[in-house]
């Protein structure tokens, strides 16, 4: 699954490819699995709210996770 990370506000954070999450940087920031975020060293951090759609979506708890911009 592919596509961009969208914080509560609308702005896009990150971006998914296959089961990585990277920021728009191009860094590697979490793995994916399912509609779970993980930390690289595999502590569960948080959800999308549709794994499957092209666009995700995070709420306000989760967008702590991505640096804005």
């Amino acid at each position: 699954m592919n596509g961009n990370i969208f914080n509560s506000k609308g702005v896009r954070v990150g971006v998914v490819t296959g089961d990585a999450v990277f920021g728009l940087k191009g860094q590697k920031l979490y793995d994916l699995k399912g509609a779970s975020i993980y930390k690289l060293n595999g502590d569960l951090v948080g959800h999308l709210s549709d794994a499957r759609s092209k666009e995700k979506r995070l709420d306000k708890t989760t967008d702590k996770l991505f640096p804005e911009g």
